[in-house]
């Protein structure tokens, strides 16, 4: 069951990530770092199209996260960008390139050996409230530091840094769903007497922030790639080390299991080059000469 809801919400996040893409490219470069650009990007259909996709694809992610373990879910969502690139080249009206078609191969495969090996077990539905001091200081320092390097930098690599910025801020904001997700056990009502889901909406609004920044750079590829990796990489970390949970018991069977886990991150790596070749090798219009 979390399976399937969990490819059923990549699907939705593959289509949100392109819709907010397009409105995001609208966007100034001197905007787009501000606190209001998601104010302003509220203002466009296709970007609030894109919300309302990653809306439902989060509300399936929340359930998902609530009958299934991070270690399984969020490595599932990376195939949001398998969806992603074939619905952002047909609205481009262009084919998808060799190199695209082996990336996505790879990130399929490798998700499905990791998703049947892995095997995982255990996992506690609150950590203590040190651990979550300490992963949330960790994921933080290395967000910001990421998106303070991305100032200045080209196209390409901003969009890289900012993607990975909000992948890792993205993988917090799993755990954190997980854990009000299992606090609707106890009633709706007490979700709200808790600090983790004000912690929710303030880590998933900088994330956002920060992905809608990646995507405003143009470089869809870069932005969707590092952003889907870093995500299930952090939130494996930390489904292993704050929620305890577990991969396969034996070592055979871990080693197979990150295997494929490292499979799908060279696919991401490959659809990210891929794209990037294809943009800097993009030929520019000039403009048509004024007539006599």
């Amino acid at each position: 069951m979390d399976i399937v809801l969990a490819l059923a919400a990549a699907l939705l996040f593959g289509v949100g990530t392109v819709l907010q893409q397009r409105a995001a490219m609208q966007v100034p470069d001197e905007e787009a770092m501000k606190a209001g650009l998601l104010v302003r990007l509220a203002k466009e259909p296709v970007w609030l199209a894109g919300i309302v996709a990653d809306a439902l694809g989060f509300v399936l992610q929340a359930v998902a996260l609530a009958v299934g373990r991070i270690v399984v879910v969020q490595p599932l969502l990376a195939t949001a960008v398998v969806f992603a690139l074939p619905f952002g080249a047909r609205l481009d009206r262009r084919r998808l390139t060799r190199n695209e078609i082996l990336g996505a191969a790879a990130v399929v495969g490798g998700v499905a050996s990791f998703v049947v090996v892995s095997n995982p077990t255990g996992g506690v539905d609150d950590p203590e409230l040190s651990v979550w001091i300490v992963s949330g200081a960790i994921c933080v320092a290395a967000s910001g530091a990421l998106a303070l390097v991305a100032k200045g930098r080209s196209p390409g690599v901003k969009a890289s840094l900012l993607g990975s910025a909000a992948g890792i801020l993205f993988a917090l904001s799993a755990v954190l769903t997980k854990a009000v997700a299992d606090q609707f056990d106890d009633g709706i009502l007490d979700i709200f007497v808790h600090w983790q889901l004000y912690a929710l909406v303030a880590v998933g609004w900088v994330g956002m922030t920060l992905s809608s920044a990646a995507l405003q750079t143009g470089a869809l590829a870069p932005a969707a790639a590092t952003q889907m990796s870093l995500d299930p990489v952090v939130s494996v970390a930390l489904g292993v080390f704050a929620f305890d949970e577990s991969l396969h018991e034996t070592f055979v069977g871990g080693a197979v299991a990150l295997a494929g886990f490292a499979v799908m991150i060279v696919g991401l790596v490959v659809l990210s080059g891929s794209q990037s070749s294809r943009e800097t090798n993009a030929v520019v219009p000039t403009k048509a000469p004024m007539p006599a």
